[in-house]
């Protein structure tokens, strides 16, 4: 009887736990993208921009080594997606010139059209190098897509890699789509430039642009009209620091503009040594902050600023200026994004589904439940109480855990009623079979149930292993599935073998003459 107390208080835990973590269901339920609503994006990264910044770098990297060994340099120019061309100034500085293009730290580019009278040659970088950023462009895409989607609030979001170059994204329960698209598209890459003030904007404008600038513009809207015009301006191309550096992004008032807000941002250690040394050797002179190559604002120098803080303004609304804040921290795209494919699911589809799949699942307990009661009568009452604890573990299950529920995994809930039925009638059967070769009734339960064990342990554990490899491996739809199928069939093993047991146990073994059992 001890044993048996401490049997019907497990049940009590878990049954009270259970009901815990589902009230209310509303709120404890995560439901899919096909059963609450929301957007559906493939994005394709456009994969040779991640290679064409890097080759960029690498330019400048070679320019800055060759004019540090004193080197003289015409120019130094991208070409194309994988290569860039190098001018001296003098052809008598080849030798040195390729000594320095030589270094380890140039190992995946490859000298090529070289010509030594004119002082020209070109650095191409390797099939090898080009695959690996591109792999690396769609690999970063999608921890940095996942991180900005987990800062913005969205329960069970699915993002992953689709071929070679697309990203698929489902984020359920979205009210606001196109706030969510600006959010994962946006590419986030921060730099910090200094103007070229010896340039004005009417040559840049008519075409008399140095190599070494570019024109870029401010957008200004206006308050009252809500008219936007772009202001322009010239900056120098080089990046004297980017947002690779960046430590902390917080959303602020903008003292200077009531109403508007503000990004304030601080470096790490290295960023905020840096930011020291450019506004040390700039003073007077302005520092433009161009994100996602819109200029937002232009600050004078007035002063070195040693502790690595800026504030980027823009007139911001608090929406704009802490998503601006999600996806500095979240860091930059390395590739821009463009939306391949976009389908918004409305929540009145989402919950036309909710309500068929929940049909679908009463008709086929219903059915159970009095298939149960026919054939197997007092024992089959058992059995149909243990699927109603079956089915609230389950659930409960999937609460507690965070469990996304989708169509699938409604499919999968139904097939899980099946399985726990299943285990139910292979017990039932045994016990049958063990009284038909006269076995009393105490015995043939006993003999029933431990030898439908292994039957059963055989069948769980099998169909959980494909279960857990459907999770591992497949997406969306798929991995709801799966984890519904998971959780039931472990409630069912627990139902099965060890709550059918206990009814078992308070209806027959408490009897001291037991005829036969009602089964």
């Amino acid at each position: 009887m001890r044993r048996l107390w401490v049997r019907i208080g497990l049940v009590v835990v878990v049954a009270a736990l259970s009901i815990f973590y589902l009230y209310p269901p509303a709120q404890t339920i995560n439901l899919g993208l096909d059963l609450q609503g929301g957007i559906h994006l493939v994005l394709g990264v456009e994969v040779d921009k991640a290679t064409s910044r890097e080759v960029e770098r690498a330019g400048e990297d070679v320019k800055s080594a060759l004019e540090k060994k004193g080197i003289g340099v015409r120019r130094v120019a991208r070409e194309g997606n994988d290569a860039f061309v190098v001018e001296l100034a003098s052809p008598q500085s080849w030798n040195d010139a390729v000594t320095v293009t030589s270094g380890s730290e140039y190992g995946a580019y490859e000298r090529k059209q070289e010509d030594q009278a004119a002082g020209r040659f070109r650095m191409v970088m390797s099939e090898r190098e080009v695959n690996r950023l591109r792999d690396l462009a769609v690999r970063q895409g999608v921890e940095t897509i996942r991180n900005r989607v987990d800062q913005f609030g969205v329960a069970e979001p699915t993002i992953t890699r689709q071929g070679d170059d697309r990203i698929l994204i489902q984020l359920p329960g979205v009210q606001d789509p196109d706030r969510a698209k600006a959010l994962i598209g946006k590419t986030a890459h921060l730099e910090f430039k200094m103007l070229d003030e010896r340039t004005s904007v009417e040559d840049a404008q008519a075409g008399r642009l140095p190599e070494t600038s570019e024109l870029t513009f401010q957008r200004r809207v206006d308050p009252e009209t809500k008219a936007e015009r772009k202001i322009p301006h010239v900056v120098q191309k080089r990046a004297l620091l980017t947002g690779a550096e960046l430590n902390r992004a917080e959303v602020q008032a903008d003292p200077n503009s009531p109403g508007n807000w503000q990004v304030s941002i601080e470096f790490d250690a290295k960023g905020t040594r840096i930011f020291g040394d450019v506004t040390e050797q700039n003073v007077g002179k302005q520092l433009a902050i161009i994100l996602d190559g819109t200029l937002y604002s232009a600050p004078r120098i007035n002063e070195r600023i040693p502790g690595g803080r800026a504030v980027i303004t823009g007139q911001f609304t608090v929406d704009e200026a802490r998503d601006l804040a999600i996806v500095l921290r979240a860091g930059a795209l390395p590739a821009p994004v463009t939306i391949l494919e976009e389908r918004t699911v409305g929540p009145s589809l989402g919950a036309d589904s909710v309500r068929q799949g929940l049909i679908a699942i009463a008709a086929a307990s219903v059915l159970v439940f009095v298939f149960m009661l026919v054939y197997y009568r007092l024992s089959g009452l058992i059995a149909d109480v243990g699927l109603v604890l079956n089915l609230l573990m389950l659930l409960a299950c999937m609460a507690a855990f965070g469990a996304t529920l989708t169509l699938p995994g409604i499919a999968g809930i139904a097939l899980t009623i099946g399985m726990a039925v299943d285990t139910n009638i292979l017990i039932f059967e045994r016990i049958r079979e063990e009284m038909r070769v006269g076995k009393t009734p105490r015995g043939a339960i006993d003999a029933g149930f431990a030898r439908a064990f292994r039957t059963i342990i055989d069948t769980h554990v099998t169909v959980l292993v494909t279960a857990a490899i459907l999770y591992n491996f497949g997406t969306g739809p798929v991995k709801g599935f799966a984890v519904s199928l998971f959780v039931g069939l472990a409630a069912s093993l627990f139902t099965a073998v060890f709550f059918t047991r206990l009814l078992f146990d308070l209806v027959y073994m408490g009897r001291r003459k037991l005829a036969t059992i009602s089964i």
